[in-house]
């Protein structure tokens, strides 16, 4: 057996270990889950063994790195993203590959009550995320549907890779209700935390106060998001991208008006069907990396 066959071994034999111990409290997981307001969600600390999640950190690509897409508009300010598997370094991609799998899924369909869950093999929107000093993502809910295969999103899981996180740089992970009033909960973007949540037509969240990190510090993590084939209860059949909100006090912006005037549907109702469904692969091109 080779030496990179034990560390393959070595880091599976891990992940089993720590995915059986978060096993072992899935009933109060579920509980949690179920009962957290102001939709349901999940917070999970120590979620990863701590040598792999600090392997990651010092494994992160760089903000200068050309494997990033930068998002362009001023809803996503200063995030960088990637979804490309080729490009993403090994350690990353084995554990979301791990975080994708049979016996991955069994956990979260016992932790939040969702039956058949689907991963997104893809990684549309999801993979590695960074965000730079000044950055920030406004306040929103996630498209409805995935834009490839039409199955109906359910779940976020977020794992943040910040080790040392400060409360002064902000950052929070922000949960708002549904009438964008009031952030009812914020969770700290801390290293080897895991933030799992429901995504519904009212799960509004986001950080939209812009990093106040200095400018050698980014706010790292890992996305993933889960699907199924049926449509949750309650939940209207009509389509939308991610739909970004303002919250009570933040200013006008045009170039935010016409962005999400046109994810909101409305391009859609005013335009041929032809070229909005060309409007709409140029959207998913831009926005989710597909």
């Amino acid at each position: 057996m080779t030496d990179a066959q034990d560390s393959v071994y070595a880091l599976q034999d891990a992940l089993d270990r720590q995915l059986a111990a978060h096993s072992v409290n899935a009933d109060e997981y579920r509980g949690q889950f179920q009962t957290s307001r102001p939709f349901p969600h999940l917070v999970i600390d120590d979620f990863l063994p701590e040598r792999i999640a600090q392997q990651l950190v010092e494994s992160f690509p760089g903000p200068e790195s050309p494997i990033w897409t930068q998002q362009p508009t001023e809803d996503q300010r200063n995030k960088l993203a990637t979804t490309d598997e080729g490009r993403i370094p090994a350690l990353q991609r084995y554990v979301l590959f791990s975080l994708n799998s049979g016996a991955f899924l069994r956990f979260l369909e016992r932790a939040t009550g969702i039956d058949a869950l689907i991963a997104d093999t893809k990684l549309v929107g999801g993979g590695l995320h960074q965000i730079k000093r000044g950055g920030k993502l406004a306040v929103h809910i996630d498209y409805s549907h995935h834009p490839q295969n039409g199955l109906f999103r359910r779940l976020n899981l977020l794992l943040y890779l910040n080790p040392a996180w400060q409360e002064e740089y902000g950052g929070c992970l922000e949960l708002w209700d549904r009438s964008i009033s009031a952030c009812q909960k914020a969770i700290a973007p801390r290293f080897n935390r895991a933030a799992l949540f429901a995504t519904s037509d009212v799960s509004y969240h986001g950080h939209p106060e812009p990093l106040r990190t200095p400018d050698h510090i980014t706010r790292k993590s890992l996305s993933l998001y889960y699907f199924t084939k049926e449509p949750p209860e309650g939940r209207e059949g009509v389509e939308h991208n991610t739909l970004f909100k303002s919250r009570p006090g933040d200013r006008f912006n045009l170039g935010n008006f016409v962005v999400r005037s046109a994810s909101s549907g409305l391009f859609r109702d005013l335009m041929p069907p032809l070229v909005y469904r060309g409007v709409r692969q140029l959207w998913n091109r831009l926005f989710t990396g597909k």
